[in-house]
């Protein structure tokens, strides 16, 4: 098993940055994908970023085309804990974040991840 809980939404203005993190708690962290999907009012879910790591010196990312140049996932194996830098945010960016995680590679479908976190809002005023 594998609870993920988030934090650090909140309210930011068109252009500004916020940090998401993510803390994972369970086993075999560093042999789990971890990712992030958000839910914008009226849509649906949608992948943002995910990272995973070979246990050696390889760290495989993935990012939507939307969040491209302007988010970076990142993961620190020894606190259990995955990170979004998000940057130059838009006011559609603004959704509730979810932090998720799965056992193998990364994947842009959600349907493939087995644990979740209760989601943090993130928005972004014009």
């Amino acid at each position: 098993q594998v609870q993920l809980v988030e934090s650090g939404g909140g309210l930011v203005q068109a252009g500004g940055s916020l940090r998401l993190s993510c803390a994972a708690s369970g086993r075999a962290f560093s042999s789990i994908a971890t990712g992030w999907f958000r839910q914008a009012p009226g849509k649906e879910r949608e992948f943002v970023a995910a990272v995973s790591w070979n246990g050696r010196s390889t760290y495989y990312l993935n990012y939507a085309d939307s969040v491209k140049g302007r988010f970076t996932i990142s993961r620190d194996n020894a606190k259990n804990t995955v990170y979004l830098q998000m940057n130059s945010l838009k006011p559609e960016d603004t959704a509730v974040y979810y932090c998720t995680a799965r056992y193998g590679s990364n994947s842009y479908n959600q349907n493939e991840y087995n644990y979740w976190g209760q989601g943090t809002q993130v928005t972004v005023s014009s």
